[in-house]
């Protein structure tokens, strides 16, 4: 062999892209344990589920998100197709929904329209605990129906009720109201006037946003930032009188049915199509770590934005690799799912055939069955039903095949027995039942 073939190196093995992740069997319980929960309360709500396209018109994000918006600006992935149209894959789910909601005539249905779902998001972040690039959303959307209050306590209920019913006490709700078009306007002048006096102590995005967008700067992340926030003017002193019945009526609600708040003023989301209530939920200790668990709020003005007409809308949604890993933090382990089952072994070329034919018939009658049929030696495939865990086993031999028969042997007690095959699925149901 030639040298050169003995010391070239070996590929290199590819692993996940930055920010993405594998979900492995390890991490089912989790999220089969956060999905179940979530369309139980979808049904209970009387929610239908909805699945928009992984990728939409750009265009619809820049201009419902807001184009000096973080997700817009910095974390949206974007593509040019052959026909040159740019598409973008979804970073959030709310403007997709809308644009179905229209395309579809939705509004035609009875009101409001209750939508769930769950499923991928993009957004290029910078990859921390529960968070990532590609993370998966559940959420909730109310969409025509009144501009009541009732909707906006209705959808924090859910979110608070999932958190609860996956073990995570003690959630933080931090809730505001960032007003509508009439009160709005006047707030962000006078927000504006306040800032500029900080503006050479301002961060580069903040001093743009100063000028184009100032509800922005509440919404900044920035150490250097923080100061000013604190005693900017409260929002919550500038609402017209409707913005503030209807933030009353939802804190009412909450309180009626035992959801505590903490009411903050310089919450205001990172989105532009929000408007009065908004808010946040986080895990109790968690807030710096982890970040939001979830959130969102009300958005009456974004099926205008879109091509539709006035529709009052709100929704929420929350992250689900963020919930899992507070799960994971603060000990909350759900129950792995454990079927019964079965194993099954044979003895022999010709037993092998007939135990590929047996373990189908056993599955097509609610029978879990697992095996290593791929093994020819029948010590080494009971080795592997002793590691599962799995106490009953199945034996075919070639001596069975000739009687219509299968071994029944209790890998515990050592006891086995031969049954017919015409009368083993009784058999196996008896004895996993007992």
């Amino acid at each position: 062999m030639d040298q050169k073939e003995k010391t070239k190196e070996k590929p290199e093995a590819f692993r996940a892209q930055k920010g993405m992740h594998d979900m492995l069997p390890a991490d089912e319980p989790y999220w089969e344990k956060i999905e179940t929960a979530a369309r139980s309360l979808a049904r209970a709500y009387n929610f239908g589920s909805i699945e928009t396209p992984i990728m939409e018109d750009a265009a619809l994000y820049n201009k419902t998100s807001g184009e000096e918006s973080d997700v817009v600006e910095k974390e949206m992935y974007t593509l040019r197709t052959k026909g040159g149209d740019v598409l973008a894959l979804r970073p959030e789910y709310t403007p997709g929904i809308c644009r179905a909601y229209i395309e579809h005539g939705m509004s035609r249905l009875a009101q409001p329209q209750r939508l769930f779902y769950v499923g991928p998001v993009f957004r290029h972040d910078r990859p921390q605990l529960g968070r990532y690039r590609q993370f998966t959303q559940i959420g909730y959307e109310i969409l025509g129906g009144q501009n009541d209050a009732i909707y906006d306590a209705e959808i924090i209920t859910i979110i608070a009720n999932l958190l609860a019913e996956l073990k995570i006490k003690n959630p933080i709700l931090k809730i505001n109201s960032i007003g509508d078009r009439v009160c709005r306007p006047n707030y962000k002048r006078q927000l504006q006037n306040y800032y500029r006096n900080y503006e050479k102590e301002l961060c580069e995005d903040c001093v743009r946003r100063l000028k184009t967008n100032p509800l922005k700067l509440l919404d900044c992340k920035q150490p250097q930032c923080q100061p000013f926030k604190e005693k900017a003017p409260n929002f919550l002193d500038k609402l017209c009188s409707v913005c503030k019945a209807h933030f009353r009526a939802t804190l009412e609600y909450l309180e009626e049915v035992g959801i505590s708040y903490e009411v903050d003023p310089r919450l205001v989301r990172g989105l532009d199509y929000y408007n009065r209530t908004v808010f946040e939920f986080f895990a109790d200790g968690k807030e710096e770590e982890i970040g939001a668990l979830g959130g969102g709020g009300r958005y009456d003005y974004l099926m205008e934005m879109i091509g539709g007409h006035a529709t009052p809308a709100l929704g929420g949604a929350l992250g689900v690799e963020r919930i899992i890993a507070v799960m994971q933090a603060k000990g909350i382990v759900p129950p792995a799912r454990s079927p019964k089952k079965v194993f099954l072994a044979h003895a022999g070329a010709l037993a092998k055939k007939n135990a590929f034919s047996l373990r189908e018939e056993l599955r097509k009658s609610g029978i879990c069955v697992t095996e290593a049929l791929a093994r020819e030696s029948l010590g080494a495939q009971l080795k592997v039903a002793d590691k599962e865990g799995i106490g009953l086993a199945l034996i075919l031999g070639q001596k069975e095949i000739y009687e219509h028969s299968v071994i029944l042997r209790d890998l515990g007690a050592g006891t086995q027995e031969s049954v017919l095959v015409a009368k083993v699925v009784d058999e196996i149901k008896k004895r996993l039942k007992a």
